[in-house]
Protein backbone atom coordinates (compact mmCIF):
# COMPACT_ATOMS: atom_id res chain seq x y z
CA UNK A 1 0.00 0.00 0.00
CA UNK A 2 1.80 3.22 -1.34
CA UNK A 3 2.11 5.92 1.44
CA UNK A 4 0.74 9.48 1.05
CA UNK A 5 3.78 10.72 -0.45
CA UNK A 6 3.99 7.83 -3.09
CA UNK A 7 0.03 8.44 -3.50
CA UNK A 8 0.26 12.03 -4.09
CA UNK A 9 3.43 11.91 -6.81
CA UNK A 10 1.09 9.15 -8.55
CA UNK A 11 -1.56 11.59 -8.51
CA UNK A 12 0.66 14.50 -9.78
CA UNK A 13 2.28 12.16 -12.56
CA UNK A 14 -1.41 11.30 -13.75
CA UNK A 15 -2.32 14.94 -14.12
CA UNK A 16 0.11 15.44 -16.26
CA UNK A 17 -0.46 12.27 -18.60
CA UNK A 18 -3.81 13.51 -18.71
CA UNK A 19 -2.89 16.86 -20.02
CA UNK A 20 -0.37 15.17 -22.07
CA UNK A 21 -3.12 13.76 -23.94
CA UNK A 22 -5.00 16.94 -24.44
CA UNK A 23 -1.87 18.05 -25.95
CA UNK A 24 -0.29 20.26 -23.93
CA UNK A 25 3.56 20.56 -24.47
CA UNK A 26 4.53 23.02 -21.32
CA UNK A 27 3.30 23.74 -17.95
CA UNK A 28 3.40 27.03 -16.03
CA UNK A 29 5.73 27.21 -13.09
CA UNK A 30 6.74 30.09 -11.35
CA UNK A 31 10.44 31.06 -10.53
CA UNK A 32 9.64 30.88 -6.42
CA UNK A 33 7.69 27.19 -6.93
CA UNK A 34 11.13 25.83 -8.96
CA UNK A 35 13.53 27.01 -6.52
CA UNK A 36 11.12 25.38 -3.68
CA UNK A 37 10.44 22.19 -5.65
CA UNK A 38 14.76 21.91 -6.84
CA UNK A 39 15.06 22.59 -2.94
CA UNK A 40 13.06 20.30 -1.71
CA UNK A 41 14.05 18.29 1.19
CA UNK A 42 15.44 14.12 0.37
CA UNK A 43 12.88 12.08 1.83
CA UNK A 44 14.68 9.16 4.83
CA UNK A 45 12.78 6.16 5.87
CA UNK A 46 11.95 7.55 9.17
CA UNK A 47 10.22 10.97 7.64
CA UNK A 48 6.76 11.56 7.83
CA UNK A 49 5.18 12.47 4.61
CA UNK A 50 5.05 16.15 3.43
CA UNK A 51 1.75 15.99 2.55
CA UNK A 52 -1.85 14.10 3.02
CA UNK A 53 -2.86 11.24 0.92
CA UNK A 54 -5.79 12.05 -1.02
CA UNK A 55 -8.78 10.05 -0.82
CA UNK A 56 -8.84 6.56 -1.83
CA UNK A 57 -9.66 5.49 -5.15
CA UNK A 58 -9.80 9.10 -6.07
CA UNK A 59 -6.65 8.72 -8.60
CA UNK A 60 -5.69 5.09 -9.93
CA UNK A 61 -2.13 4.80 -9.89
CA UNK A 62 -1.08 5.02 -13.36
CA UNK A 63 1.58 3.36 -15.82
CA UNK A 64 5.00 4.18 -15.52
CA UNK A 65 5.62 8.13 -17.10
CA UNK A 66 7.66 7.86 -19.90
CA UNK A 67 10.84 10.43 -19.24
CA UNK A 68 12.37 11.50 -22.40
CA UNK A 69 15.94 12.91 -22.76
CA UNK A 70 14.71 15.21 -25.62
CA UNK A 71 13.01 17.48 -23.53
CA UNK A 72 14.01 20.18 -21.26
CA UNK A 73 13.05 19.76 -17.65
CA UNK A 74 10.86 22.27 -16.59
CA UNK A 75 11.26 21.19 -12.73
CA UNK A 76 13.11 18.19 -10.88
CA UNK A 77 11.89 16.87 -7.41
CA UNK A 78 14.27 14.59 -5.14
CA UNK A 79 12.79 10.90 -4.33
CA UNK A 80 14.44 8.60 -2.30
CA UNK A 81 17.67 7.88 -4.38
CA UNK A 82 16.58 9.43 -7.51
CA UNK A 83 14.60 12.21 -9.13
CA UNK A 84 11.75 12.20 -11.18
CA UNK A 85 11.43 15.00 -13.31
CA UNK A 86 7.51 15.77 -12.82
CA UNK A 87 7.39 18.00 -16.00
CA UNK A 88 9.52 16.59 -18.16
CA UNK A 89 7.27 14.59 -20.68
CA UNK A 90 8.00 13.12 -23.89
CA UNK A 91 5.27 14.83 -26.65
CA UNK A 92 4.54 13.14 -29.81
CA UNK A 93 4.57 15.17 -33.43
CA UNK A 94 1.11 16.65 -33.55
CA UNK A 95 -0.43 20.35 -33.31
CA UNK A 96 -1.00 20.93 -29.46
CA UNK A 97 -3.22 23.10 -27.90
CA UNK A 98 -1.84 26.02 -26.54
CA UNK A 99 -0.59 25.06 -22.79
CA UNK A 100 -0.06 27.57 -19.70
CA UNK A 101 1.96 30.85 -20.52
CA UNK A 102 5.36 30.45 -18.57
CA UNK A 103 6.55 33.04 -16.94
CA UNK A 104 9.25 35.30 -18.52
CA UNK A 105 12.47 33.82 -16.36
CA UNK A 106 10.99 30.21 -16.34
CA UNK A 107 10.36 30.88 -20.14
CA UNK A 108 14.26 32.01 -20.98
CA UNK A 109 15.44 29.00 -18.47
CA UNK A 110 13.66 26.70 -20.45
CA UNK A 111 14.41 28.32 -23.94
CA UNK A 112 18.14 28.36 -22.43
CA UNK A 113 18.22 24.10 -21.81
CA UNK A 114 16.48 23.59 -25.51
CA UNK A 115 19.41 25.45 -26.93
CA UNK A 116 22.28 23.69 -24.87
CA UNK A 117 20.55 19.84 -26.05
CA UNK A 118 20.80 21.45 -29.68
CA UNK A 119 24.07 22.66 -29.35
CA UNK A 120 24.93 19.14 -28.46
CA UNK A 121 22.78 17.32 -30.35
CA UNK A 122 24.49 14.09 -32.59
CA UNK A 123 21.65 12.15 -33.59
CA UNK A 124 22.73 13.15 -37.62
CA UNK A 125 26.24 11.82 -37.29
CA UNK A 126 27.25 12.75 -40.67
CA UNK A 127 26.11 16.30 -39.75
CA UNK A 128 27.54 16.69 -36.39
CA UNK A 129 31.39 15.54 -37.96
CA UNK A 130 31.09 17.90 -41.04
CA UNK A 131 29.24 20.96 -39.14
CA UNK A 132 31.14 23.82 -37.91
CA UNK A 133 28.56 25.38 -35.95
CA UNK A 134 24.91 24.39 -34.74
CA UNK A 135 22.32 27.25 -35.91
CA UNK A 136 20.09 26.78 -33.43
CA UNK A 137 18.16 29.87 -34.02
CA UNK A 138 17.63 33.98 -33.55
CA UNK A 139 15.36 36.31 -32.27
CA UNK A 140 12.93 37.31 -29.99
CA UNK A 141 11.47 34.42 -27.95
CA UNK A 142 8.27 36.84 -26.92
CA UNK A 143 7.68 37.11 -30.67
CA UNK A 144 4.60 37.13 -32.28
CA UNK A 145 6.43 36.85 -35.69
CA UNK A 146 8.36 33.63 -36.66
CA UNK A 147 10.46 32.67 -39.86
CA UNK A 148 11.03 28.94 -40.23
CA UNK A 149 13.62 28.30 -43.18
CA UNK A 150 14.86 25.20 -44.71
CA UNK A 151 18.60 24.54 -43.24
CA UNK A 152 21.66 26.36 -42.78
CA UNK A 153 24.36 27.44 -45.47
CA UNK A 154 27.72 27.35 -45.62
CA UNK A 155 27.75 31.34 -44.06
CA UNK A 156 25.39 29.91 -41.71
CA UNK A 157 27.41 27.59 -40.69
CA UNK A 158 30.57 29.52 -40.44
CA UNK A 159 28.85 32.64 -37.86
CA UNK A 160 26.08 29.63 -35.86
CA UNK A 161 23.66 32.29 -36.81
CA UNK A 162 20.58 32.05 -39.27
CA UNK A 163 19.87 33.68 -42.26
CA UNK A 164 23.22 35.96 -42.26
CA UNK A 165 24.40 34.92 -46.22
CA UNK A 166 23.12 37.32 -48.95
CA UNK A 167 19.14 35.73 -48.52
CA UNK A 168 19.82 36.47 -44.86
CA UNK A 169 20.62 39.96 -46.10
CA UNK A 170 17.38 39.93 -48.42
CA UNK A 171 15.21 38.61 -45.46
CA UNK A 172 16.31 41.42 -43.06
CA UNK A 173 15.48 43.95 -45.33
CA UNK A 174 11.93 42.76 -46.32
CA UNK A 175 11.49 42.63 -41.91
CA UNK A 176 12.52 46.10 -41.94
CA UNK A 177 10.02 47.26 -44.44
CA UNK A 178 7.36 45.97 -42.66
CA UNK A 179 8.35 48.24 -40.05
CA UNK A 180 10.33 45.41 -37.68
CA UNK A 181 13.80 44.60 -37.13
CA UNK A 182 15.67 41.36 -37.33
CA UNK A 183 15.79 41.55 -33.34
CA UNK A 184 11.99 41.38 -32.87
CA UNK A 185 11.37 38.60 -35.16
CA UNK A 186 12.13 34.98 -34.19
CA UNK A 187 14.50 33.01 -37.26
CA UNK A 188 14.60 29.35 -37.11
CA UNK A 189 15.46 26.34 -39.40
CA UNK A 190 13.95 23.12 -39.95
CA UNK A 191 17.57 21.61 -39.88
CA UNK A 192 19.89 22.92 -37.04
CA UNK A 193 22.91 21.73 -39.17
CA UNK A 194 24.40 22.32 -42.47
CA UNK A 195 23.74 19.33 -44.83
CA UNK A 196 27.17 18.26 -45.91
CA UNK A 197 28.04 17.80 -49.29
CA UNK A 198 31.01 15.28 -48.59
CA UNK A 199 33.35 15.89 -52.05
CA UNK A 200 32.46 18.83 -52.61
CA UNK A 201 34.13 22.02 -51.19
CA UNK A 202 31.45 24.61 -52.17
CA UNK A 203 27.52 24.08 -52.67
CA UNK A 204 24.90 23.09 -50.01
CA UNK A 205 22.25 20.80 -50.56
CA UNK A 206 18.68 20.09 -49.22
CA UNK A 207 17.98 18.06 -46.46
CA UNK A 208 16.72 14.72 -46.82
CA UNK A 209 13.12 13.87 -45.32
CA UNK A 210 15.00 11.44 -43.27
CA UNK A 211 17.58 14.83 -41.72
CA UNK A 212 13.98 16.78 -41.63
CA UNK A 213 11.86 14.38 -39.25
CA UNK A 214 14.98 14.20 -37.10
CA UNK A 215 15.69 17.43 -35.95
CA UNK A 216 12.38 18.83 -36.37
CA UNK A 217 11.11 18.16 -32.65
CA UNK A 218 13.71 21.00 -31.89
CA UNK A 219 11.68 23.50 -33.80
CA UNK A 220 8.38 22.17 -32.46
CA UNK A 221 9.77 22.90 -28.76
CA UNK A 222 10.98 26.50 -30.09
CA UNK A 223 7.80 27.17 -31.45
CA UNK A 224 5.70 25.81 -28.46
CA UNK A 225 7.44 28.12 -26.33
CA UNK A 226 7.82 30.94 -28.40
CA UNK A 227 3.99 31.11 -29.31
CA UNK A 228 4.03 32.84 -32.13
CA UNK A 229 0.70 34.23 -33.62
CA UNK A 230 1.88 33.23 -37.56
CA UNK A 231 4.64 31.40 -38.85
CA UNK A 232 5.94 32.14 -42.35
CA UNK A 233 7.75 29.24 -44.18
CA UNK A 234 10.40 30.80 -46.91
CA UNK A 235 10.71 27.98 -49.73
CA UNK A 236 9.50 24.79 -51.08
CA UNK A 237 11.37 22.47 -48.73
CA UNK A 238 10.98 24.62 -45.38
CA UNK A 239 6.94 23.56 -46.56
CA UNK A 240 7.51 20.18 -47.36
CA UNK A 241 9.68 20.06 -43.87
CA UNK A 242 6.52 21.08 -42.00
CA UNK A 243 3.15 19.99 -43.52
CA UNK A 244 4.57 17.53 -46.02
CA UNK A 245 3.42 18.90 -48.95
CA UNK A 246 5.36 18.50 -52.04
CA UNK A 247 2.62 20.40 -54.46
CA UNK A 248 5.64 23.15 -55.16
CA UNK A 249 5.59 26.61 -53.48
CA UNK A 250 4.38 28.39 -56.36
CA UNK A 251 0.81 26.84 -55.66
CA UNK A 252 0.68 27.03 -52.04
CA UNK A 253 2.62 30.55 -51.65
CA UNK A 254 0.24 33.59 -50.57
CA UNK A 255 -2.44 30.65 -49.39
CA UNK A 256 -3.04 30.43 -45.38
CA UNK A 257 -1.90 27.49 -43.89
CA UNK A 258 -2.31 25.90 -40.37
CA UNK A 259 0.85 24.47 -38.11
CA UNK A 260 1.02 23.44 -34.82
CA UNK A 261 -2.81 25.65 -34.40
CA UNK A 262 -0.80 28.40 -35.70
CA UNK A 263 -1.66 30.64 -38.72
CA UNK A 264 1.27 29.62 -41.47
CA UNK A 265 2.17 31.73 -44.33
CA UNK A 266 4.28 29.96 -47.46
CA UNK A 267 6.69 31.88 -48.96
CA UNK A 268 9.30 32.18 -51.20
CA UNK A 269 12.75 31.50 -50.07
CA UNK A 270 14.96 34.37 -50.39
CA UNK A 271 16.85 33.17 -51.91
CA UNK A 272 14.37 32.54 -55.08
CA UNK A 273 14.39 36.27 -54.66
CA UNK A 274 18.35 36.54 -55.57
CA UNK A 275 17.42 34.45 -58.58
CA UNK A 276 14.81 36.25 -59.86
CA UNK A 277 14.67 39.81 -59.14
CA UNK A 278 12.09 41.00 -61.47
CA UNK A 279 9.14 43.37 -59.64
CA UNK A 280 6.50 40.83 -60.15
CA UNK A 281 8.25 38.31 -58.05
CA UNK A 282 9.09 41.02 -55.61
CA UNK A 283 5.61 41.62 -55.44
CA UNK A 284 4.24 38.40 -55.02
CA UNK A 285 6.73 38.12 -51.95
CA UNK A 286 5.11 41.54 -50.43
CA UNK A 287 1.88 40.75 -50.79
CA UNK A 288 2.50 37.46 -48.69
CA UNK A 289 3.96 40.08 -46.38
CA UNK A 290 0.89 42.36 -46.10
CA UNK A 291 -1.34 39.25 -45.41
CA UNK A 292 1.11 38.73 -42.66
CA UNK A 293 1.06 42.03 -41.22
CA UNK A 294 -3.01 42.31 -41.36
CA UNK A 295 -2.80 38.78 -39.59
CA UNK A 296 -1.24 40.40 -36.74
CA UNK A 297 -3.00 43.58 -36.98
CA UNK A 298 -0.06 45.64 -37.64
CA UNK A 299 -0.31 49.32 -38.84
CA UNK A 300 -0.15 49.46 -42.95
CA UNK A 301 0.89 52.67 -44.64
CA UNK A 302 -0.40 53.51 -48.28
CA UNK A 303 3.65 53.45 -49.35
CA UNK A 304 3.72 49.96 -47.78
CA UNK A 305 0.88 48.95 -50.06
CA UNK A 306 2.28 50.01 -52.78
CA UNK A 307 5.85 48.60 -52.87
CA UNK A 308 6.29 47.06 -56.20
CA UNK A 309 3.54 47.84 -57.76
CA UNK A 310 3.17 48.77 -61.28
CA UNK A 311 4.46 52.29 -61.43
CA UNK A 312 6.00 52.30 -58.41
Amino acid sequence: MPDAYGQLLDAVISHLEDMKARGISYVGVSAETLSELQNFPKRTKDSKPPFQAPAPGVTPSPAPLKISSSTAPVAERSVDKGKVALFDLAFEKGAPSPGPSLDPSTKATVFASLRQRAMACVKCSHLASSRKNVVFGVGNINSELMFVGEAPGADEDAQGEPFVGRAGQLLTRIIETMGLTRDSVYIANILKCRPDTPGQPTGNRKPTPEEMQTCIPFLHEQIDLIGPKVLVALGGTAIEGLLGKTAGITRLRGTWQTYRNIPLMPTYHPAYLLRNQGPMEKRRVWEDMLQVMEKLGMAISEKQRNFFSKGN
